[in-house]
């Protein structure tokens, strides 16, 4: 009998167990500080935005300070998903906290719009590490099996932030002012730094001097720019059949393909071509594009929408986002607690975009009069969708592959998403403003002119507020139509992300860490 019966385990080894789980503790809390810097950073100027442009005289360029961020993040995923398989992520996780806070300095000293926009450039080329390396650093340390509860964590982490951003925007605006939502950065990017650099125990390279894309990165960024820029100017700044925005298409193809040609041949390339030979990284990755087009897209302008239409504070509508990241943050904690004790996945996120599609329908038939209440439930219910899709499409990337190149298979999977938040803040930011200066230039012809109460450009929520009623109700009316049809657009797109989930194959979650490329690879 006792023989068949498992060994209680030593003193020495419950020990052993006891310290591992205190390490990962220490590192998990560590990655949750550097997150949430990261991630706040893409919503605290949400809230704070329309005072930014109205004292910078930049209304037309208010879509860059969120898309510049984005961009840049955005090119540099999957260089540091690479550079972290073959060098090792620790100095390079390090290095990007410090670029971060050098963006953030240079944000806090824009005295216009083209030094703020630069500054969040900068804040971008390090932030797309942080969140990008927080990802990878776990897959380290956790099996795929366990990390179902740590990927829910860093969800709820999303989630806190995607309300606290907004908030803390207000409050500086309100406050102290705009700048602070920057300068906060410095200190905790310090001690982010001071965490990784004493408690960070990772695997080290054992790859030598390794060879590194520096093509493939180059023709990469040529491309992600050019998808970008085609969504910013394409039926706003130039016509979609000008010269500029087909030399700008025909740039991005070019680019692309001579990407591609180069990924083929490279020894290392920086996103491997045999990853597309997998079903389910290609299936999440389109997924997860559409939620980022959807997420971005509506989060990025509903703090402005809130101020301007329902005439609330920065500090109110940061507030009036909190159903939003209750929903959020239930879920993604609830959902990865489920994926844990079960190691069933599938039907989560699946559910979660059929929610969001949902919600986005909901939240194009906002009007001016709709009690704030109602508003409040469908951004709840969008962050029960959310909450349910994002970090469970990341697991699976993560269990496709071997912890060698998980880096590189979660970067990729995040370079996508990343586009489609480019592509949604753009488009959203383009849709809108075009719709904006239109539907005002119709309603009110003279919206330049004193009787207004001066330049487009230059409103702000304030001066909105105290214009005559007549005008006001014009302005506010003008504000509720240009961003809600934008909504209705993206529900067919969430719709999509649904079926193609269908179609993922449910694979065990492995209950090791493998530290090899799969022999198939």
């Amino acid at each position: 009998m006792t023989a068949t019966m498992t060994a209680p385990k030593s003193a020495a080894e419950l020990e052993s167990d006891a310290a591992t789980k205190r390490r990962v503790l220490f590192i998990f809390a560590g990655l949750m500080v550097t997150m949430l810097l990261s991630s706040l950073d893409q919503t605290i100027f949400s809230t704070a935005l329309p005072t930014i442009v109205g004292q910078l005289h930049g209304v037309d360029q208010q879509l860059w300070v969120t898309t510049a961020y984005i961009l840049a993040s955005t090119i540099m995923l999957p260089v540091y998903g690479k550079l972290g398989d073959l060098i090792g992520r620790k100095g390079l996780f390090i290095g990007a906290i410090a670029i971060f806070i050098v963006g953030s300095i240079i944000g806090g000293l824009a005295t216009d719009m083209t030094t703020l926009i630069v500054g969040r450039a900068v804040q971008g080329l390090g932030g797309g590490g942080l969140m990008l390396l927080s990802q990878a650093i776990i897959a380290d340390v956790v099996p795929a099996r366990q990390r179902g509860r740590y990927m829910g964590i860093m969800g709820g982490v999303f989630a806190l932030s995607s309300v606290a951003g907004p908030l803390l925007g207000g409050y500086f605006t309100d406050g102290p002012g705009w700048r602070w939502g920057l300068w906060m950065n410095v200190p905790l990017g310090i001690l982010a730094i001071a965490s990784a650099a004493f408690f960070l125990r990772l695997p080290k390279n054992t790859n030598g001097r390794p060879s590194i894309d520096y093509v493939g990165m180059g023709l990469l960024a040529l491309a992600s720019t050019g998808i970008v820029l085609t969504t910013v100017w394409g039926g706003t700044t130039y016509a979609w059949d000008s010269v500029q925005v087909l030399s700008l298409i025909a740039a991005t193809v070019i680019a692309s393909v001579a990407f591609v040609l180069v990924e083929r041949k490279a020894a290392e390339p920086i996103m491997p071509l045999h990853l597309f030979k997998q079903a389910n990284f290609n299936l999440t990755t389109v997924a997860g594009l559409i939620v980022g087009i959807a997420m971005f897209g509506a989060l990025g302008y509903l703090p402005t929408y809130l101020q301007m239409v329902t005439g609330v504070n920065a500090t109110q509508a940061g507030l009036l986002l909190i159903p939003l990241m209750a929903g959020l943050l239930v879920t993604s904690i609830g959902s990865g607690q489920f994926v844990s004790k079960t190691g069933r996945y599938k039907a989560l996120p699946i559910i979660g975009t059929a929610i969001t599609a949902g919600a986005l329908g909901l939240l194009s038939t906002m009007t001016p009069t709709m009690p704030v209440w109602q508003i409040c439930s469908y951004l709840a219910l969008m962050g029960i969708g959310l909450g349910m899709a994002m970090q469970i499409l990341i697991l699976i990337v993560q269990n496709t592959f071997s912890n060698a190149e998980v880096g590189t298979a979660t970067a990729s999977n995040n370079y996508f998403r990343q586009i489609g938040a480019s592509i949604g803040s753009a488009v959203v930011g383009s849709l809108f403003v075009a719709n904006l200066q239109h539907l005002i230039a119709t309603r009110l012809p003279n919206a330049g002119g004193a009787s207004s109460g001066g330049s487009l450009n230059s409103f702000t929520p304030e001066k909105v507020q105290a214009l005559p009623e007549a005008i006001k109700h014009v302005i506010v009316g003008a504000y509720n139509d240009a961003l809600t049809p934008v909504f209705l657009y993206m529900v067919p797109l969430m719709l999509v992300a649904t079926v193609l989930l269908f179609i993922v194959k449910e694979k065990p979650l492995a209950t090791t860490i493998e530290r090899e490329p799969a022999a198939a690879l």
